[in-house]
């Protein structure tokens, strides 16, 4: 064996995968991973008036690839927006796989997590948007506000093949102190002439 020749680099698609996550954190890729996130939930119709195109910002107090796990985490003041649409919270975990290409599986947002667009806003304490069941589960006082109607409840599940949203009150404190949670909610009712 030659000891002149030169060291040739290779990259695997394993390499090239870190690296695309890691410029990813610093910014090269700004956005990539909650593109895929908001891409795919601007195809439910449920989401009505998303522009699946529109480009994708986010940004955290800190970025970690947990490439082992298959995972990157964003925490301290989680912002991701695209178009009209903002989603902030404490902290984001983005489950993915590499299976020959690199595929979102789960996006999982605690602490505080709040879901606006214009006068509509959603608030819980954790959701969870699982890519395989194309379901979005939102849990932990929550909380629905379009205008000044208010919707209240414990759990809010959006199944975004059906596009039914149901709201109930698994997992909600009741006022009243009881074990059984409740859904609630006020609408405004438009004045008479």
């Amino acid at each position: 064996m030659d000891d002149h020749l030169p060291e040739v680099a290779v990259a695997t698609r394993s390499s090239l995968r870190t690296l695309a996550l890691r410029g990813l954190l610093a910014g090269g890729l700004a956005g990539t991973v909650a593109a895929i996130g908001f891409g795919s939930l601007a195809a439910a119709q449920s989401i009505s008036g998303l522009d699946a195109n529109a480009p994708v910002t986010w940004s955290a107090e800190m970025g970690q690839l947990q490439d082992r796990q298959n995972r990157v985490v964003l925490s301290g003041d989680v912002v991701i927006e695209q178009g009209n649409l903002r989603l902030t919270a404490e902290r984001t975990t983005i489950a993915y796989t590499d299976a020959g290409t690199l595929r979102i599986q789960r996006i999982d947002a605690t602490g505080g997590v709040v879901v606006t667009r214009g006068d509509e806003r959603a608030r819980g304490d954790a959701a969870v948007y699982d890519f395989n069941r194309r379901v979005i589960v939102m849990s932990g006082g929550v909380a629905i506000n379009r205008g000044s109607d208010r919707l209240d409840g414990g759990r809010l599940t959006i199944d975004l093949d059906s596009g039914v949203s149901s709201v109930d009150g698994a997992g909600s404190r009741p006022a009243d102190g009881s074990q059984r949670g409740r859904v609630s909610g006020t609408f405004a009712v438009p004045e008479s002439n």
